[in-house]
């Protein structure tokens, strides 16, 4: 220990030393020698504790102040001393809380840190790329980087102070011109003045300078957030070095340097760094998505750097370098390793476009009002010329996925162009020339059993907010039923495997897209419910199967609500001013005779049943069972639904205690969750029914229209059932609706239909 504190002495008494041609070299030589003791603590003694306890940090303080007055540093020997005074810093940060904190309390992570930014602001100056300058103030850099590392390791207060000064934009800034991805290629073997010192020390920084980033986004801030849009032109340049054309290695300086596999995966790691950063930002950040997205026509936004155009020019053109084919530079295995990350690093801006489309403030930045040849605008004009060039690269397929095919941009094109086109305005563009999209986007080749589950996800929700325009849009009608697309869907058995979450998703999303399209055009319920041939049933017998099997309550339910769409479609009446083809009227015929089946009668009533908490759903429900029962064979298989019992029944939860004087008629009752943590679920459908009607203590209020088609569904079960199976009905029924009469006697206006409807039941069942 007497070695440590009497180099710890010698500092402390240099502090008071003026500045001349010896201070300088002997703070170098001191704190050389104390930085070299405190790098290991194997000793008897904790050499770093017993020094953090003495005013050794106060005296760094002092030094590296005044060596750091002027930044380049002046001198040779004033720059060697900061150099050594920081790795003393560096070296008492290690596994040491008290140092680290100590540190931070006198000023000196800022001072160190101070360096940093000194070299930021000189780089930003100068256009030359990789910047000039010199090994000793490399490896200076380099140290402090490593410095801060190691003060940063646990420490929070020191992540938030150093974020609070923008540190995450500075040491960006400072990579990007030390150390630009892929300059390294171009530089020739002519070039004198370079060493692969020199690049070593830059890659060196280049890696603990990413370490640092990401140890501050750890604590994240309102001042650190603040300037994510200012270090979008530092991240997005390393993408264009992997982007074709690729620089070629022949002449480069390390064509054959020990060095190269260093500098080769040092990019593919700045590569993961930054799209992983991207997409962080873009996920995270509003202001981000919105800078991305003005940026795209105006590169001003970021200093002139394309940052939105870089990033799809990546994802479209991006490969890997030749380089990683040299066996000197990846042996088999870490080739294959790189590509992985590669892969994942397209992924990333993958989602980082998406979302970018997906905010709601962008639609109308990424669509603008260009005409022909690209109507929407480039990017949409981008996205739709991915998805059709993947459509024609694959030629035909015979409806089997091609291998080779770049999913990922039509993934990102689909979702993209989903996000923006809700109106009915744009699927129209969409659906017309010069793009065309319906037989495009109904190809096999998305729609078949071997396609990859991402891809087909991107698409169908692309075509399920299409669909969702159709009413507004006749074009959505009939390109997609030209195109045959229910068809597609029924032939490529999307609902005949059960599936983990995302398969579940994309099954839902295409009953989506059928309910959409059945409300609207009947011919598109034809396809859905007339069997195209013996050996595949139709599409709505494989909904009907997949609802029937299915965990998934969302599957269920939007598999019910297709079929509620394919009764409205059916039992619809023919525009005035259109006289039905005989073909038509035969396919309505056949295609009402499939659907008056026990199946749809149970699948309404579960719906039914287990909507309690969602009265449009309630609702829906009822107006088609009510359909149903208009005709009389209808009615009979819709009375056998309701009256069956429910295998998802759970038993009654107990009546909530009321201080009320008011009867079980009364006024409907919002109840608390904490009143009702689950719905009854009935034991019959028809109990659902009661319920409804009833209206009081549930946890939805069921307005009165809904109540009143209760009264209907009554009043057409009634007209086409024989006397002797109502019984049950009119058991079920008759107290509420007497108590109902009775309630509503002098009953408002706004209650008069419902007291007609209910006394219209009782004089039918008189």
């Amino acid at each position: 220990m007497a070695d440590a504190s009497a180099l710890e002495r010698s500092l402390c008494g240099l502090t008071a030393l003026a500045d001349d041609d010896q201070l300088w070299p002997r703070v170098e030589q001191t704190s050389h020698s104390l930085a070299n003791l405190l790098r290991s603590n194997d000793g008897p003694v904790d050499n770093r504790t017993v020094l953090g306890q003495t005013s050794l940090t106060r005296s760094i303080k002092q030094l590296l102040s005044r060596a750091l007055e002027v930044v380049p540093v002046t001198t040779e020997s004033k720059a060697a001393a900061a150099l050594e005074l920081i790795r003393v810093v560096a070296n008492l940060c290690i596994d040491n809380d008290e140092n680290r904190s100590q540190l931070f309390e006198v000023n000196v992570i800022e001072t160190v840190f101070s360096l940093l930014e000194a070299y930021a602001e000189k780089f930003s100056l100068t256009q030359s790329s990789p910047a000039q300058i010199s090994i000793s103030e490399l490896k200076l850099i380099r140290t402090a980087l490593g410095a801060l590392n190691n003060a940063c390791l646990g420490n929070d207060e020191i992540k938030k102070r150093l974020n609070s000064l923008e540190a995450i934009h500075t040491i960006l800034r400072l990579l990007h011109y030390i150390y630009p991805v892929g300059a390294w290629i171009t530089i020739q073997r002519s070039a004198p003045e370079i060493t692969e010192e020199d690049w070593d020390c830059r890659s060196t920084v280049s890696n603990w300078g990413w370490k640092l980033v990401n140890d501050l986004k750890d604590i994240k801030n309102e001042a650190a957030s603040s300037s994510d849009v200012q270090v979008l032109p530092l991240i997005t340049p390393p993408l264009a070095a992997f982007t074709p054309p690729a620089a070629s290695l022949e002449s480069s300086f390390f064509s054959q340097a020990p060095l190269l596999s260093t500098l080769v995966a040092n990019d593919i790691d700045v590569l993961e760094e930054v799209c992983t950063m991207i997409e962080s930002l873009v996920l995270d950040t509003e202001d981000v998505r919105l800078a991305l997205a003005r940026g795209f026509s105006s590169p001003a936004e970021h200093s002139g750097m394309p940052g939105l155009s870089m990033i799809l020019e990546f994802l479209e053109l991006g490969d890997y370098p030749p380089i990683w084919n040299n066996p000197v530079v990846f042996d088999d295995a870490e080739r294959k390793r790189r590509q992985t990350i590669f892969g994942r690093c397209k992924a990333a801006l993958v989602k980082a476009i998406v979302e970018v489309a997906g905010e709601p403030k962008n639609t109308d930045i990424l669509w603008n009002a260009c005409e022909e040849p690209s109507p929407g605008g480039p990017f949409v004009y981008k996205m739709v010329q991915w998805i059709k060039a993947y459509v024609e690269e694959a030629g035909d397929s015979g409806g089997i996925a091609v291998q080779g095919l770049r999913d990922d941009m039509v993934i990102a094109a689909a979702l993209s162009l989903g996000n923006l086109a809700h109106r009915s305005s744009r699927a129209t563009i969409l659906f017309s020339p010069p793009y065309s999209l319906a037989p495009v986007l109904a190809s096999p080749l998305f729609l078949s059993s071997g396609t990859d589950l991402k891809l087909k996800h991107a698409i169908l929700a692309f075509l399920k907010n299409l669909a969702l325009s159709a009413n507004q849009a006749p074009i959505v009608y009939r390109s997609l039923r030209e195109a045959g697309l229910i068809q597609q869907l029924s032939d490529s058995g999307i609902w005949n495997d059960d599936h983990d979450s995302l398969g579940n998703v994309v099954q839902v999303n295409a009953i989506a897209i059928a309910k959409h399209l059945c409300i609207g055009d009947v011919e598109h319920t034809f396809a859905l419910v007339i069997p195209q041939s013996t050996s595949v049933p139709s599409g709505l017998e494989q909904i009907f199967a997949l609802v029937k099997r299915t965990q998934s309550i969302q599957t269920m339910s939007e598999g019910s609500r297709a079929l509620v769409n394919v009764i409205r479609s059916l039992w619809s009446a023919e525009p005035q001013d259109q006289a039905p083809s005989p073909e038509r009227q035969r396919n309505r015929l056949t295609a009402t005779t499939l659907v008056l089946s026990q199946d749809s009668a149970d699948i309404l009533a579960t719906l039914l049943s287990r909507s309690g908490r969602f009265p449009t759903l309630v609702n829906e429900s009822i107006l088609a069972l009510i359909l149903l029962s208009m005709h009389y064979d209808g009615a009979q298989l819709v009375l056998r639904a309701l009256t069956k019992p429910n295998p998802e029944a759970r038993p009654p939860l107990p009546e909530p205690v009321s201080t009320s004087p008011t009867s079980d008629l009364s006024s409907p009752v919002v109840a608390s969750p904490k009143t009702y943590p689950q719905l009854h679920i009935p034991r019959h459908a028809v109990d659902m029914l009661v319920f409804v009607l009833r209206n009081v203590d549930n946890p939805a209020n069921y307005q009165q229209e809904i109540r009143i088609n209760v009264c209907a569904l009554l009043l057409q079960l009634t007209k086409n059932t024989p006397e002797e199976d109502l019984a049950q009905l009119k058991r079920a029924f008759r107290s509420t609706l007497e108590k109902l009469t009775n309630k509503l006697q002098s009953a408002t206006d706004k209650d008069a239909m419902l007291r007609e409807n209910v006394q219209k039941v009782l004089s039918a069942w008189a």
